[in-house]
C-alpha cells in the first residue's frame, strides 16, 4: 500500500575502486534481481558466489508474503481475517509476526499507527484508485470500527470485532526487507542492498568496505534528492505526503497517510519522515506513525526509545536530523539542517 520514496543513488549499487587492494573477483561480482510485487517495483543486488541463488530464494519469499498480506486478495491471510465475521482465524507465522508488530508499534505511538484504519483508507479511495472526499458522517461511522487494541492475537490465531478490518500495508515492505536480508545472510552473502519500492535496506558494507549512500527525496521537489545519508547495515525508509495523493474538487490536496484519530489525511506539520535503524519493520512502521504524530511527538518518541534515527521535514521547510545520523548526512537542499539532540 505504502509507496516509500527513499531513492538509492546509482553509486549505492556500484562497486567503487576506492580500496587499495584489488577486490576478490568472486566476492565483488554483483548479482541483481528485479521483481514487481506489492504494487511496486523492487530491485535487489547482492555480491558473492552464493548471491544468485539467494536472490532467487528472496524473490520467492517476496511473492509468498504478497499472497499472505495483500488486503485486496480474497485468499490472503489478511482478507480471511477481515471476512472472519468476528471469529478467530488461523494465519501463517509471517502474518502473526507482522500483526504482533502492528500492535506493538500502535501502543508505542499512542495509536498513531493503527492497523485497523483500512476502512477509512478505502473510503478515501487510496486502495481502489477511486478517489473521493468522504463526508463527516461517513468518516464518523467508519471510525467506530477503528481500534487496534481490539485486535486479539493468540499464537497463530487472529480475531477482530465484526465490522473491523485490518491492513498491514504500513509494515509489509519493511517486514519483507527484513526477511530478504535474513535469506541473503543465511546463504553466506555479506554485502547486499535492496530497494522494495524505495524501502532501502542493506546488508554489511559495500564490497570495497565503504558505506552505502542513499538519497532521500525532497518532498517539495520529489524528482530531486534533498540529502544523502551514508550507512552501513541499516534500513532507510521514508513516508511523505507526495507519495500517493489526489486533488479534490475543493482544490485541496489529500494524501494517503490517514490520522486514525480523525480519519483524515495526517496534517500535523510534517511533509516527510525518514527513519533509519536496524530493522526494516520498525523503520516502516515508525515512518508512518511519526508522520501522523507531528514534529513534537515524533521527537518525544525518538528520545524515549533511542533505537532509531530520523530525518524530518516540516511544512515550513525545516530539515531536522537526529544527532546520531547528523555526521552521515550530506545536505544538498536549500533548507538549513537543524540537529536534534537527546538533551
Amino acid at each position: 500500500m505504502k509507496n516509500i520514496v527513499a531513492a538509492i543513488l546509482c553509486g549505492a549499487f556500484l562497486l567503487t575502486g576506492c580500496s587499495a587492494e584489488k577486490p576478490d573477483k568472486v566476492v565483488s561480482e554483483a548479482h541483481s534481481r528485479d521483481i514487481f510485487a506489492m504494487d511496486t517495483f523492487m530491485t535487489m543486488k547482492a555480491y558473492g558466489e552464493n548471491a544468485e541463488g539467494a536472490l532467487t530464494e528472496a524473490a520467492v519469499k517476496i511473492t509468498d508474503l504478497e499472497k499472505l498480506l495483500a488486503v485486496t486478495d480474497p485468499e490472503s491471510d489478511i482478507s480471511r481475517i477481515n471476512s472472519g465475521s468476528g471469529s478467530d482465524v488461523q494465519v501463517s507465522e509471517d502474518t502473526a509476526a507482522i500483526i504482533e508488530a502492528g500492535l506493538k508499534y500502535g501502543e508505542m505511538t499512542g495509536g498513531a499507527l493503527d492497523i485497523t484504519v483500512y476502512p477509512v483508507l478505502r473510503e478515501w479511495g487510496f486502495t481502489t484508485g477511486e478517489y473521493k472526499i468522504p463526508t463527516n458522517e461517513e468518516i464518523t461511522s467508519l471510525l467506530k470500527s477503528v481500534d487496534y487494541t481490539k485486535v486479539q492475537l493468540t499464537d497463530d490465531r487472529v480475531e477482530i470485532p465484526q465490522g473491523s478490518m485490518v491492513d498491514t500495508g504500513s509494515l509489509a515492505k519493511g517486514y519483507t526487507s527484513d526477511r530478504v536480508i535474513e535469506i541473503l545472510r543465511e546463504n553466506g552473502v555479506t554485502s547486499a542492498i535492496v530497494s522494495l519500492g524505495g524501502n532501502v535496506q542493506s546488508l554489511g558494507l559495500k564490497p570495497d568496505g565503504s558505506q552505502w549512500k542513499v538519497g532521500i527525496k525532497d518532498p517539495f521537489q520529489p524528482d530531486s534528492e534533498m540529502c544523502i545519508v551514508s550507512v552501513g547495515e541499516k534500513a532507510v525508509i521514508t513516508s511523505g505526503n507526495y507519495e500517493r495523493y489526489f486533488e479534490g474538487e475543493d482544490g485541496r490536496v489529500y494524501w494517503h497517510i490517514i490520522d486514525p484519530s480523525d480519519g483524515a489525511p495526517a496534517d500535523n506539520g510534517l511533509v516527510s519522515v525518514t527513519v533509519i535503524g536496524d530493522s526494516g519493520l520498525m523503520c516502516d512502521a515508525l515512518s508512518t506513525a511519526l508522520f501522523v504524530c507531528g514534529t513534537d511527538k515524533a521527537q518525544q518518541i525518538w528520545r524515549s526509545e533511542q533505537s532509531f534515527d530520523m530525518v524530518l521535514v516540516t511544512d515550513d521547510h525545516r530539515l531536522l536530523v537526529t544527532e546520531g545520523i547528523a555526521d552521515s548526512i550530506t545536505n544538498i537542499s536549500s533548507m538549513d539542517m537543524e540537529v536534534l539532540s537527546l538533551d
